[in-house]
């Protein structure tokens, strides 16, 4: 039976990074199914992105191998089992746009995860939860009980195994030190305004200065508040027409979209960092 895993690496550019990897791979007897690189000239850093099959080779033996090339070339590098789903938190508060829409791609089989619960602040969305058959944990919060109830968090991720954290809808800034444990395995997703606008309904102040176009982004959790390194945007067109509230409408569908998007980006190992950036093979 066949395997397929997914190789992604970064690292300072050299002459000869394809040709080792790729040697390497038919080596093992490993056929390459999709490869993807590129070179950031501005930093001189080279980053691949390969998917590969392979009949009788075993991933922790590929990976003890491969060692040698990453360590001549200083990479940076991951290599995983297609096979394996990941484990995604979801945390949430009120809203429910965006949990229910991935609860639903997740039903029919368009994101390759599994979610084993759902964290929120609130106990609103509890219902979304149990009716996908998901354990809900109800994790309040106050100013003076920040700190327990993200160890609690944290808690969970150690104990569940999960891999990714996604904040959809979560009104609650993480501290820096969750940010900090966290750094490359949470992703949240914002309203884009342009202008942007920031604080309490965002969609009222939009409707007030009349914007003309809507969006949303998704990006990594970092200290920087919304500012961590993007990787899925989109924006649509809207007119004077629009009430706040069909702004609204519409933003939540953008946002729907662009988190499911990052999501399966970054299940599909399409996503490395480059600093403040992302480099995304899509």
């Amino acid at each position: 039976m066949q395997k397929k895993y997914i190789i992604t690496l970064s690292c300072a550019d050299k002459k000869g990074i394809v040709a080792r990897v790729s040697g390497f791979l038919a080596e093992n007897s490993c056929n390459i199914l999709e490869s993807a690189q590129y070179n950031d000239q501005s930093t001189d850093k080279f980053f691949m992105r390969v998917v590969f099959d392979a009949e009788s080779a075993d991933l922790e033996e590929l990976k003890l191998k491969f060692t040698e090339i990453a360590c001549e070339f200083a990479m940076a590098w991951e290599m995983h089992d297609t096979s394996v789903k990941p484990r995604v938190l979801l945390l949430v508060s009120k809203e429910s746009h965006c949990l229910n829409h991935l609860l639903h791609r997740l039903r029919i089989g368009t994101l390759n995860a599994e979610v084993p619960a759902v964290v929120s602040n609130h106990p609103d969305l509890k219902e979304f939860a149990d009716w996908h058959k998901i354990p809900f944990h109800h994790l309040p919060v106050t100013p003076e009980t920040k700190a327990e109830q993200e160890a609690k968090i944290y808690e969970l991720v150690q104990e569940l195994n999960i891999d990714l954290v996604v904040l959809a809808r979560y009104m609650q800034i993480l501290s820096p030190d969750l940010c900090k444990k966290l750094k490359g395995q949470a992703i949240n997703i914002h309203h884009s305004f342009l202008p942007s606008f920031k604080g309490a309904k965002p969609y009222n102040q939009a409707f007030t200065r009349g914007v003309k176009i809507i969006g949303a982004t998704a990006h990594y959790v970092t200290t920087d508040l919304d500012e961590g390194p993007i990787i899925e945007q989109e924006v649509i067109r809207v007119n004077h027409t629009y009430t706040a509230e069909q702004l609204r409408e519409a933003g939540s569908d953008i946002e729907n979209v662009v988190l499911a998007r990052a999501m399966n980006y970054h299940i599909e190992r399409r996503v490395l960092l480059n600093g403040s950036k992302t480099v995304v093979f899509n």
